[in-house]
């Protein structure tokens, strides 16, 4: 076992498209963050997204997303956007908008690593 998520298109290829430990699981609904991911990045002002997972008292897990801008946006507004394309309790509930998104020395983003780095930053 190697922890990826994937699937297998109509000719047999396998895409991998995350990590099941970066899944966020909200009230036992499993959310990936990729998805979150791709919905922020289709509107207009949003430069790089991460989504991932917070604490919450009640749902275990809330979504939240780290968004860098290339224009003007607020968090209401990319909020609405996501409740567009995703259902009602994939949406990011606190939308942190970010000079850059952390990464590893490699370059990489480790969600968990942004979630704490983000979160701890904006209290």
């Amino acid at each position: 076992r190697t922890g990826d998520q994937g699937y297998l298109d109509h000719e047999g290829y396998l895409t991998l498209v995350g990590r099941l430990k970066e899944l966020i699981n909200r009230g036992g609904e499993k959310i990936s963050p990729r998805e979150i991911d791709e919905a922020l990045m289709t509107h207009s002002a949003v430069a790089e997204a991460v989504c991932f997972g917070i604490p919450d008292r009640v749902y275990g897990e809330e979504v939240a997303a780290a968004v860098v801008l290339k224009n003007a946006a607020t968090e209401k507004e990319l909020i609405a956007h996501c409740h567009s394309s995703l259902a009602d309790f994939k949406c990011p509930k606190h939308i942190y908008i970010v000079e850059a998104i952390p990464r590893t020395a490699t370059g990489k983003i480790q969600r968990r690593n942004v979630a704490a780095e983000i979160t701890d930053a904006k209290r």
